[in-house]
């Protein structure tokens, strides 16, 4: 079996705004096989600057488009094709972009595995050690701590668990900030379990003050409380705060995963499929528990995206929790014909082979703008 084309599509919603709302575009990945059999992936980043990494020319040996060098090799040889797209874009994968497209076409390959093999991805990666998860509800804060409470007493009605607010106002104001918390907590109850996200709008002391200031409304875990590179802040922050703090999104590379835990003493790493491909991911969980140190995904873009974390994390052991999208987007929604239900708070990884997914392409069509 040999690769015959690599597709990147660029999908966007008529209106997209400021919101750190991942859902509102997004980059498909196809990989198509001699042998009829084609996989999804999807890159969480710049969706056209994507598509230009995934298209673009020879330019010399180091600095390729990522397509051309994969068509003809075996995709179930995915670390040949892993290494063949790391060498070609040597000159330009110091960032993020070129390793987030690299990241949707692991995923698309895992799923050709998986087809090809009849065999789940969860399966291949040495799994499971648990197929039905808890599933926590991912949504921004409301504009205000009203709004906020409204939010959190529909998820809570809705029967999840644990609930997770993030980004919106956060970090304009200390007033704000600790109404925000305060209100998710009131329209949640006493059980549901609370997971604050800040979105990186704290330096290390403010981080510190809200840790103190959040804990009566007693927050399962603080996340992305400061900027990704402020390592030593995480540490500063690991070491006094009564509440566990969890990081990773924005990571991509497994360098900058260990780095984190590691320099940063996390509590909790969250690396996403859609930046990092699922090779990376399972090696950032396994990495994580070698350190006695809890590992959930980052998720926040349509059911493709959804599957791959939840075959990684049904391989990894002791997975008791798992970040579930639920913006209000067709690109959320739409997207696969599965739709992951959450029964009693929990979600089962599909046991089909591959991802276990199917791309709904009616959807595709709709929104599709190169």
């Amino acid at each position: 079996m040999k690769i015959t084309q690599v597709e990147a599509i660029v999908l966007r919603l008529p209106q997209v705004n400021v919101a750190a709302d991942g859902t509102q575009d997004t980059c498909l990945i196809r990989v198509d096989t001699d042998a009829g059999i084609s996989g999804w992936g999807e890159s969480d980043s710049c969706p056209t600057a994507v598509k230009a990494v995934v298209d673009a020319p020879l330019s010399h040996s180091n600095c390729s488009g990522l397509a051309r060098v994969l068509v003809g090799l075996d995709p179930l040889a995915i670390e040949v094709c892993n290494h063949r797209m790391r060498t070609a874009a040597n000159y330009y994968s110091g960032g993020g972009l070129a390793v987030h497209a690299m990241a949707g076409i692991d995923m698309a390959l895992w799923d050709i595995a998986g087809k090809a093999l009849g065999k789940p991805v969860y399966q291949l990666l040495g799994g499971p050690f648990q197929t039905r998860m808890r599933a926590y509800s991912s949504v921004l804060f409301g504009d205000t701590p009203a709004a906020t409470y409204e939010a959190a007493r529909r998820w809570a009605d809705r029967g999840f668990t644990a609930v997770k607010f993030g980004w919106g106002p956060m970090g304009r104001a200390e007033a704000t900030d600790v109404a925000l918390v305060r209100e998710a907590r009131r329209g949640l109850g006493e059980s549901p379990d609370l997971l604050v996200d800040a979105g990186e709008c704290f330096d290390a002391r403010t981080a510190i003050r809200r840790a103190s200031q959040f804990l009566e409304y007693r927050p399962y875990w603080l996340e992305e409380m400061l900027h990704p590179d402020d390592l030593a802040g995480y540490r500063k922050l690991a070491a006094v705060s009564p509440t566990p703090v969890a990081a990773g999104e924005t990571a991509a590379r497994l360098d900058e995963y260990l780095r984190m835990l590691d320099e940063g003493d996390l509590d909790w790493i969250q690396p996403d499929p859609s930046r990092c491909g699922i090779s990376t991911m399972i090696a950032v969980g396994r990495a994580a528990l070698a350190r006695h140190k809890r590992v959930c995904n980052h998720t926040f873009k349509s059911g493709i995206t959804i599957a791959a974390s939840l075959h990684v994390m049904a391989a990894l052991p002791g997975t008791d929790l798992v970040e579930f999208c639920m913006a209000d987007s067709p690109l959320r929604h739409d997207l696969t014909r599965e739709r992951f239900e959450v029964v009693d708070g929990y979600t089962s990884v599909s046991d089909r082979p591959g991802l276990g997914v199917t791309v709904n392409l009616d959807t595709i069509a709709k929104f599709r703008v190169a």
